[in-house]
């Protein structure tokens, strides 16, 4: 296990603050739409040019190198990370530029998003690249891609362990951390040697952005990135950047609630799975729902690992939950009232979607819920009446 501190979990102070040294007379930063400045001061010529210099830039040239919200954004999310932030125009851009950054010969992946599977396929293109599972034999220079929770369903992998592992060869370990992000998980406490987000999720937070970010430990590897970054040119828009800035202020407020709120309601439906057919409890008819999974669901294991070490901050709050049947699992994002039939996570409403409509290895009963900022009671009544329509009508076909 790693060792337990005294430092605070995601600090409101460091979301609101975390960029006071680039504050001016505004408030509220502008939005700058403009690709190329006029610099402050004599800019250096391009034989000249040190990445390190864009860690905290005294003025902005050109917009694919840097610009002032973009800077801004990158400095809070580096304070709440434990490490040297870099953003990208995707979740996905920023998954690639981690993979094109360590050149791996053999990448360890299992399960998890099927976006970080194509990018995988793509970078192997031309390379003799082989791709094995987390659970296989690691061999020297290998790079494990951990996502933990899982997509979709929101179990917990053991970092430590993995880390543990992967270091014994000399590879690395990457974290997607997407359904996890502060306060409710630490990677870089676990041995992670990079840790990567889709910010368009809970970073982001009002489904109207997308972002991606990578989190390492050292200004080198920052700067390292950040020369790739010019050269691939994935950079994030000036909008985007502000919308992200924008949201990174409330990430205090809006996780802890939405974990809290996932967790309660994983529980009930939890409950609700194991009910017999022909039984009811809490209002709920027994046999629509079979399987719920989600982090606060997993015992200890033999090793002695229990996501509830790990996840420090609160449980994840996307998980799925299997239904009876297809049809069950295809009906239900639509009738519910609450919550949004949509793809995507981390948003401020709930979104839920058969996850087979955007995955198409996916069983077709499963069905992943990503849980916002409404009440735990107007979710689970919401969710409660579905359960007895579709019960209703699946006994009214027999």
């Amino acid at each position: 296990m790693a060792p337990k501190d005294d430092k605070p979990r995601l600090r409101g102070i460091d979301l609101v603050h975390g960029d006071n040294e680039y504050h001016n007379a505004q408030v509220v930063p502008s939005i700058s739409v403009t690709t190329s400045r006029q610099p402050e001061i004599p800019d250096v010529l391009a034989k000249d040019f040190n990445p390190r210099d864009c860690w905290s830039p005294k003025s902005h040239i050109y917009s694919r190198i840097t610009q002032d919200v973009t800077t801004r954004v990158e400095k809070v999310l580096s304070k709440i990370n434990d490490g040297y932030a870099i953003t990208y125009g995707s979740g996905l851009a920023a998954a690639f530029a981690a993979i094109t950054f360590l050149r791996p010969k053999r990448i360890a992946i299992t399960g998890g998003y099927h976006g970080v599977h194509l990018g995988i396929e793509i970078y192997g293109k031309g390379r003799n690249v082989e791709v094995i599972g987390i659970d296989d034999e690691f061999k020297e220079g290998d790079l494990c891609w951990l996502e933990t929770p899982l997509n979709p369903t929101g179990e917990a992998r053991d970092i430590q362990y993995y880390a543990d592992k992967v270091h014994a060869v000399g590879g690395r370990l990457v974290i997607d951390a997407t359904f996890a992000p502060p306060p409710l998980q630490y990677p870089f406490k676990w041995g992670a040697d990079l840790i990567m987000h889709s910010a368009t999720k809970y970073f982001g937070g009002h489904s109207d952005l997308l972002s991606g970010v990578l989190i390492v430990k050292t200004l080198d590897e920052w700067s390292e990135l950040f020369m790739q970054r010019i050269g691939q040119g994935n950079v994030m828009g000036s909008l985007e950047a502000w919308l992200l800035l924008r949201s990174l202020r409330t990430l205090h407020l809006r996780v802890p609630r939405q974990s809290e709120t996932a967790t309660a309601l994983a529980q009930w439906l939890s409950k609700v799975a194991s009910i017999p057919e022909g039984q009811t409890w809490d209002g709920v008819p027994g046999g629509v729902v079979q399987i719920v999974w989600h982090s606060s669901l997993q015992a200890r294991d033999e090793r002695g690992y229990s996501p509830a070490d790990q996840l420090e901050g609160g449980f994840n709050p996307t998980f799925a939950i299997q239904m009876a049947n297809e049809e069950y699992a295809s009906r239900l994002p639509f009738e519910l009232k609450y919550f949004i039939p949509a793809t995507s996570l981390g948003g401020v409403e709930s979104l839920i979607e058969q996850r087979a409509r955007s995955d198409p290895n996916a069983d077709p009963r499963i069905v992943r819920i990503s849980v916002g900022v409404e009440d735990f009671v107007d979710l689970k009544d919401d969710l409660r009446n579905v359960f007895r329509n579709l019960a209703k009508k699946g006994d009214a076909k027999l």
